[in-house]
């Protein structure tokens, strides 16, 4: 059966493209990866996606005969409807215009453009859509499958367990999880220090059964994986495969997907639909939202915003407590 998508235009190779480019414009995006990744601190994907739309850009400037100094508002908007027309939707255009953006403003900033034409390209808004979210006794259910698969104690159902509930416990990102080392978890304080967006370091506090299974897997489980795996290795990640080395992020989406359809009715996803969870039922519970912000780690308060649906019945209970002519 042919995708969906099949109908598209793909995308080209950009490694290709990045290569087939003349060595004066190659020798402009290693400077501007440079900068992305040592100096302004950005995780590896996303040095890869503004990178990327950066090579787009200057092959279809070098392909229609131009020169990387003669980068315009009207080559950025021709570029654009370009992708437009490969299919590219309403959000990836509005990224790529944002990425595009970035870049014409670093070019005129180090001299390769005399002006920064990016300033004045408009993209369409993109659409803002919330993914899954557990209700608060569902999230419970997902919980207690995930207890009970790690009852007979095997080291990657104790793993699975502590992924789970650390992940709704805290909210925080899977590649936030995936890089966390053991001595980032403090069982005195039950709090975790992750390593956020820009290289940002924030503390994220957890509850009682996310440390329980925390320590179930630090005790019993991730011993075991060493053992099985040759013994102690240099390896200091927290969660780790079964390999002995740190788990990937595609594992703990398949722990969590799997820990999800456990649960009839449950709608599947993967940690951002934990993380999603997680913030809506600490507003739901009556956390504000600079509260829920500074956990989840947002850079501005309409980040946090998209994660929050609060019911029409909250928002009838608050105004029925608040309001004087309720």
């Amino acid at each position: 059966m042919p995708s969906p998508r099949s109908g598209r235009a793909r995308r080209p190779d950009l490694r290709a493209v990045r290569a087939a480019l003349p060595e004066p414009v190659r020798a402009v995006v290693t400077a501007y990866e440079r900068h992305l990744g040592l100096e302004r601190g950005l995780s590896a994907h996303t040095v890869r996606a503004y990178v990327g739309d950066a090579v787009s850009l200057l092959g279809f400037v070098v392909d229609g005969g131009g020169e990387v100094t003669e980068l315009d508002l009207a080559r950025l908007r021709a570029w654009l409807a370009a992708q437009q027309s490969g299919g590219a939707s309403r959000t990836t255009l509005a990224r790529r215009a944002a990425s595009a953006r970035t870049f014409t403003a670093w070019a005129h900033r180090t001299g390769v453009l005399a002006t920064d034409p990016g300033g004045r390209l408009a993209a369409p808004r993109a659409h803002r859509t919330l993914p899954g979210v557990l209700r608060a006794g569902q999230a419970g259910e997902v919980m207690q499958a995930s207890a009970a698969g790690a009852a007979q104690r095997d080291p990657v159902a104790l793993r699975d367990r502590a992924i789970v509930e650390l992940l709704y416990a805290t909210g925080i990102r899977v590649s936030e999880l995936c890089g966390l080392d053991v001595g980032g978890a403090d069982f005195s304080r039950r709090v975790v220090t992750v390593l956020g967006k820009g290289g940002k370091e924030r503390v994220v506090p957890f509850g009682v059964p996310a440390a329980e299974a925390l320590a179930d897997w630090i005790d019993d489980g991730r011993p075991k994986i060493v053992a099985e795996t040759g013994g102690e290795s240099a390896e200091p990640a927290l969660f780790l495969g079964v390999r002995g080395k740190r788990v990937d992020p595609r594992t703990v989406r398949r722990v969590v997907h799997d820990a999800v359809t456990a649960v009839p009715g449950a709608a599947d996803m993967g940690p951002h639909g934990l993380r999603h969870s997680a913030a809506t039922h600490l507003l739901e519970g009556g956390a504000d939202l600079r509260s829920v912000q500074e956990l989840l780690g947002h850079a501005t308060l309409a980040t946090t915003q998209l994660y929050t649906h609060v019911t029409v019945d909250r928002l009838k209970a608050i105004h029925d407590r608040a309001h004087p002519r309720a």
